[in-house]
């Protein structure tokens, strides 16, 4: 069997592998190989009869990608693309949240906290203008392996302990709710406690507004954080920016969050991107909050980074914090996200954008 022909063993939740695995504990085994070790192959396995490892190795691969690029900002954010075995390439940014710190006598006080956005798909069908991503348009859906392995490569990269938990975004290139099925069961894969136990809660979807896969979402009772990349408060404009708009308007959007099971610690987050120019007036923010009257949210304001060849601009921060201050001001929870990156290829897709261009493509 050719090795692209294997399946992935990180397609598989760990109830899934105890089926497939006999004995069943040795699922168990497995699942602390991959996640808690990171090996790259079944013959490091070292408690697994040799037996049980020639079959996993005829069967199963474990590495389905491979990096070939990363860049390193002067920030400790390290940007990631990876490459699929048909040569297509994705993008995954590992966020310094905070660094580490010490104690007076040199102990560790905190660890450092992380932040991790993933790609879901080669390209996008949403076709944002905005967007560096939409230029490829839409090339192939990432297996739940292919999403799993980015973080499980990127913990091994930074020798990040199993232990050590982090946050994940589905915020890279792609729209998670057009791969829905591939999501999902990797949100399942990261939060087993055998895994990387990384729970539902820090877990969070990032969707352009899909309503009625919102709905769906909603129903898979997974546990995940929800957040909307909203970017306009009017269908004229939300449609020149995101033209998916015509399919699922924001009023289908707002029911659809209505409809999202939220506990009471949480809230739907709303995504922002602030353009100059474009939608970064008092008037919007006006109706921003007008629109989210009722919704139990919050609203992340995020400075659009710019690249080459976009009509758009990166926001003045005094209009960013004018935006901020008047929605804060009437109880609408709003922060700025943190620019990352800036001194490295920031925009989502622009790593991968540069690669292709070096190679002619």
């Amino acid at each position: 069997m050719k090795i692209e022909e294997k399946k992935s063993i990180q397609d598989y939740t760990r109830e899934e592998l105890s089926q497939l695995i006999k004995p069943a504990f040795r699922a168990k085994q497995v699942y602390s190989w991959l996640y808690h070790k990171y090996v790259t192959s079944f013959d490091e396995m070292k408690n697994l009869p040799q037996l049980l490892k020639d079959e996993l190795s005829k069967t199963y691969r474990i590495s389905p990608l491979k990096i070939v690029r990363k860049e390193k900002s002067r920030d400790g954010s390290i940007k990631y693309l990876f490459q699929r075995d048909d040569g297509n390439t994705v993008e995954s940014v590992l966020l310094l949240m905070k660094k580490k710190q010490f104690n007076e006598d040199g102990s560790i006080k905190h660890q450092e906290k992380y932040t991790v956005c993933i790609s879901c798909q080669v390209g996008c069908k949403v076709g944002c203008s905005f967007c560096l991503t939409a230029k490829s348009g839409f090339i192939a859906n990432l297996t739940a392996g292919e999403i799993v392995e980015q973080i499980r490569m990127i913990k091994k990269d930074n020798d990040i302990d199993a232990n050590r938990r982090l946050n994940i975004v589905y915020m890279g290139m792609g729209e998670p709710l057009d791969n829905l099925r591939a999501v999902a069961q990797s949100s399942r894969i990261f939060a087993d406690p055998d895994g990387m136990a990384i729970a539902p809660h820090r877990q969070t979807i990032s969707t352009s507004g899909l309503s009625s896969k919102i709905v769906k979402l909603g129903k898979l009772g997974l546990g995940v954080n929800l957040a909307i990349s909203l970017h306009a408060v009017d269908d004229e404009l939300r449609e020149k920016l995101m033209p998916i708009n015509k399919a699922y308007n924001i009023q289908s959007i707002i029911d659809a969050v209505k409809q999202f099971p939220i506990n009471d610690r949480k809230r739907v987050m709303f995504e922002y991107l602030v353009i100059k120019d474009v939608n970064d007036d008092m008037a919007s923010a006006k109706k921003l909050l007008s629109l989210l009257n009722g919704i139990k949210s919050k609203v992340n304001l995020i400075y659009f980074n710019p690249y080459g060849g976009t009509e758009y601009k990166r926001p003045e921060e005094k209009d960013m914090k004018q935006f901020q201050e008047y929605l804060t001001k009437h109880g609408l929870h709003c922060t700025i996200r943190e620019s990352k990156g800036l001194d490295i290829s920031a925009a989502c897709g622009q790593l991968r954008d540069n690669e292709l261009e070096e190679n002619g493509v």
